[in-house]
């Protein structure tokens, strides 16, 4: 399941400050408007509190010599220096070490900060402001990954002319600005490696990272052979049991991130930018463990998307979900490939067009992607698989009609494809449907005298409706 125009992005549409926040960098006396969500801190004349402790003039300096410090005992693996920057409260300190843990065992091409002047907001002695965050996948991404979170810094209990980091999170802002964070933000994970393969496993899925690699390595190797556009093979994979990632994802196929098998998604290089530095897929917790040809299947439909990249978003889902479907089953016999009962239910019953995208996702989904694979197992069959492929490359060209583009390019109108489509998956599963039902004729009563007749056998082509 691809995640196209209909699917999640994570790290999509994040706008890059709050607006209508007031700041003064000059001084330390900047404070928020009320669209910052929380009332203003009290002065220290009406609340009684002492006085703030010093900060220094330049508090862009301040902040930002704690993020350059952070970036490069990141990229350093030096843990004592990421600690010195960070507020012992609570248990702040102790879930940053587990970040910390965490992107120590990503391989790191980058990892930079930039605070955003225009956001910084005063409460009490501390300060918020949204941060720039820049991370690059070493291998795996073509370009830095830059998304914005909103970080908390206050004055040092132990030196009150420094300043360190007291959070990360403010969940009320991150949902205005739908930031979504990525799993070794929410928690421990654990990463492993295979050829071209990076993994994202947690505690409850590591056991399952052996053949999981494995099975990405070679569906990796299946879909290159097939797919004939550029591609190295390498791809990032969530493996997780912890379905609280899933959880953050909106906007997803069915709208249930928890109903999902898997999905596959593109990472933007910046909020808002059309440029895609890796896409990514995912495995649903209940897939992770369920290791086989099913798995393996799945594996190879996602790997699918990986490999067609934009071009995938640029196709209507009975194409894209279609070619998917084709390409997974390849590497099986034609007795081991499986289509939904339901799919064939429906091509009996009669279809009337091509699944459309804005109903593709809805409780049929099963129907419309068994028809989809079949729609294009008849274009391949018919006019070569080339045919796809020229299909996918045409549909590339902004403004171009994919069924005006049917029409032109095969003849064809989306209900014929349809409904050949259909007819092709009964003649491979139901062949009997289509066989007209014998006409009973009167049989003559045999005399005593002669012999009874012996039928001839005659070959007869059957097949079982496999199970869904």
């Amino acid at each position: 399941m691809s995640t196209s125009s209909a699917d999640v992005l994570p790290t999509r549409a994040l706008r890059a400050a709050v607006a209508g926040l007031s700041c003064c960098l000059a001084l330390a006396g900047c404070t928020g408007s009320s669209s910052d969500g929380a009332p203003p801190a009290p002065s220290d004349a009406a609340s009684g509190a002492a006085a703030p402790a010093p900060v220094p003039p330049d508090l862009l300096q301040a902040f930002g010599g704690v993020l350059e410090r952070r970036s490069a005992a990141l990229l350093g693996g030096d843990l004592t220096a990421f600690r010195r920057d960070v507020a012992r409260a609570g248990g702040f300190r102790a879930a940053q070490e587990t970040y910390f843990d965490n992107l120590q065992q990503l391989p790191l091409a980058t990892v930079s900060y930039r605070v955003d002047p225009a956001s910084l907001v005063r409460r009490g002695d501390a300060y918020w402001v949204a941060v720039h965050v820049t991370l690059q996948l070493e291998g795996y991404d073509t370009a830095p990954v830059e998304s914005v979170d909103r970080y908390r810094f206050s004055a040092s209990r132990r030196d009150d002319t420094r300043f360190v980091l007291s959070s990360v999170e403010d969940a009320a802002w991150e949902e205005r600005q739908e930031v979504r964070p990525q799993p070794w933000d929410l928690g421990p994970i654990e990463v492993r490696e295979g050829t071209g393969v990076l993994g994202i496993f947690d505690a409850g899925s590591v056991g399952a990272a052996g053949p999981l690699l494995r099975s990405v390595e070679d569906g990796a190797a299946d879909v290159a052979v097939r797919v004939p556009y550029p591609w190295d093979g390498r791809v990032v994979v969530y493996a997780l049991s912890d379905p609280t990632f899933l959880t953050t994802l909106d906007d997803v196929p069915g709208g249930d991130p928890e109903a999902l098998d898997a999905l596959t998604f593109p990472v933007a290089t910046a909020p808002g930018s059309p440029t895609v530095a890796s896409t990514r897929f995912l495995l649903s917790p209940a897939m992770v463990g369920r290791d086989g040809p099913e798995r393996d299947r799945l594996v190879r439909h996602e790997l699918t998307h990986v490999a067609l990249g934009q071009l995938d978003d640029q196709a209507p889902l009975w194409l894209s979900e279609g070619i998917a479907e084709y390409v997974s089953v390849q590497p099986l016999a034609p007795e081991d490939r499986r289509v939904e009962s339901a799919a064939l239910e429906a091509a009996e019953a009669g279809v009337d067009d091509l699944p459309a995208d804005k109903t593709f996702n809805d409780a049929d989904s099963a129907v419309h992607y068994g028809l989809s694979w079949w729609a294009c197992e008849y274009l391949a069959l018919t006019y070569g698989e080339s045919a796809l492929w020229s299909l996918v490359d045409q549909l590339a060209t902004p403004g171009t009609d994919p069924d005006e583009l049917l029409r032109s390019f095969l003849g064809l109108s989306p209900r014929q494809l349809a409904r050949r489509g259909a007819r092709l998956m009964i003649t491979t599963f139901d062949p009997s449907f289509l066989e007209p039902e014998p006409t009973p004729s009167p049989s003559p009563t045999p005399t005593p005298t002669a012999p009874a007749a012996t039928p001839s056998a005659s070959p007869s082509a059957s097949a079982s409706v496999p199970p869904g």
